[in-house]
């Protein structure tokens, strides 16, 4: 059986979609289950045949993580300590979800796994710090570092980009932060995969949108399908406006560069990631052409 804890965010709500598409036994647990309480996970899990745990819980308010510290690190340090010490008591696989913020930002090729974290802000550091609890604790790990994740379930960049498109006719996007835009429900699809097969090599991969963008190409991009399908009207006249990153500040400081390498993903596990642009294509056609505005966050 297949635990997820997290299972009510963006991404255990579509992983719990995925594995039972999969025909996977699964169970999860949420805020009910409190990841930084070792006994917590040991009540929850009593009785049970675990035999792999996905760890989708994180704090990921990136600039409210400079308020909070303390809280951010339990939960991204404490908690998947905890879910690792679990694991390796009882025989279990771990497959732990990270994010391109491990590292600096300052690069110009797409990071690989072997190259060295240099987080930047407070939510950063707590990720790579639970990564390397993760690795220092459970033998049979895999740690997913992701990037620009976007999925029907939850507040993201995609939603908040059509919300703000129907309310307004202008709006400025930062235009020098590069990544590649991912689609949960291809994160997903790996995960489905990796779980299977069950085997090493345990390790870091990277799983992201194939490509590249900045923010403000995938606003375009955002807006493109949107007006497709109705979810901005139309005729409806917006302009995006390119920022500076200087231009726009943030609290915590956000990567410049994001784009990963799925080298080692191919030649690992054969898996090839979609092309961002046509995961939002095919992420839109499962929106519901009624949902807009508001709602749609």
């Amino acid at each position: 059986m297949i635990w997820i804890a997290g299972q009510n965010g963006m991404l255990g709500s579509e992983l719990r979609l995925a594995l039972s598409a999969a025909n996977l036994e699964w169970i999860g647990s949420d805020r009910d289950v409190d990841i930084t309480e070792a006994t917590a996970l040991d009540a929850f899990a009593y009785g049970r045949s675990i035999d792999t745990v996905i760890n989708c819980a994180a704090y990921t308010a990136v600039d409210r993580a400079e308020d909070e510290p303390e809280l951010c690190r339990r939960l991204n340090v404490e908690g998947p300590a905890n879910l690792a010490r679990w694991a390796e008591a009882n025989g279990a696989i771990l497959v732990h979800i990270s994010t391109d913020y491990v590292f600096s930002g300052l690069g110009n090729e797409p990071y690989t796994e072997n190259d060295p974290v240099g987080p930047q802000g407070v939510y950063g550091v707590t990720k790579a710090e639970g990564e390397a609890r993760v690795r220092l604790l459970c033998r049979r790990h895999f740690i997913l570092r992701t990037a620009w994740l976007y999925g029907a379930a939850g507040p993201n960049f995609v939603f908040t980009m059509v919300r703000l498109m129907n309310q307004r006719e202008s709006l400025g996007v930062v235009a020098d932060q590069w990544g590649s835009p991912t689609w949960a429900h291809d994160l997903c699809d790996v995960i489905v995969q990796i779980v299977q097969h069950r085997e090493g090599p345990w390790g870091t991969l990277h799983v992201s949108g194939e490509g590249r963008c900045s923010w403000f190409q995938f606003a375009q991009a955002i807006l493109q399908e949107a007006k497709l399908r109705s979810l901005v009207p139309p005729t409806k006249a917006v302009t995006i406006n390119e920022l500076t990153t200087e231009q726009y500040p943030t609290k915590a400081p956000r990567p410049r560069w994001s784009v990963l390498s799925k080298a080692k993903l191919k030649t690992t596990f054969g898996l090839v990631m979609p092309e961002w642009r046509q995961s939002l294509n095919r992420f839109f056609g499962t929106i519901d052409d009624s949902t807009s505005g508001e709602s749609i966050e």
